[in-house]
């Protein structure tokens, strides 16, 4: 067996191990003090969609969805910070299921209303508020987690 093999599996049961331990961790309910960095992690959503575009790639979590679209001016940075963002933010991403994702795209990223989402996913709009609150919970541990978003006071 070659020493590259050896390393790649080692690697492998590792980042298998690492993704294990964070599930767990963001498995329990989030404190009721998440709710308050929502905004933020909204924001962040939007930053991303607006990086995304501007690095000429819609982002993965629309997939074949139409959107609408918003423009304005903003502090210039540069690509590679772009590319960066939108990598660390779609990995984030991958840790929500399937439905909060949905959710997460129609709300935050394409700016539907509650009702509208609601209508387009089947549910009632209450489900629809609790489920995308839960997403944005999530999301801001995950955020908080990989430092991308940081609790001001927190050291």
């Amino acid at each position: 067996m070659s020493a590259a093999l050896v390393v790649r599996c080692v690697q492998a049961k590792r980042s298998a191990q690492q993704a294990e331990r964070f599930e767990k961790a963001t498995a329990t309910e989030p404190p009721a003090e998440l709710a308050f960095y929502r905004k933020y992690t909204e924001g962040m959503l939007r930053r991303y969609m607006y990086r995304s575009m501007e690095i000429g790639r819609v982002p993965s979590l629309l997939g074949d969805f139409s959107f609408r679209g918003k423009s304005s001016s903003r502090r210039a940075y540069t690509f590679e910070d772009s590319v960066i963002f939108v990598h660390d933010v779609e990995r984030c991403l991958t840790r929500l299921n399937a439905v909060e994702r949905e959710l997460v795209g129609r709300i935050a990223l394409q700016e539907y209303t509650l009702a509208e989402a609601a209508e387009l996913t089947g549910v009632s709009m209450r489900t629809v508020w609790r489920r995308y609150t839960e997403a944005l919970d999530r999301l801001t541990k995950v955020f908080l987690h990989r430092k991308l978003l940081e609790v001001p006071g927190a050291r």
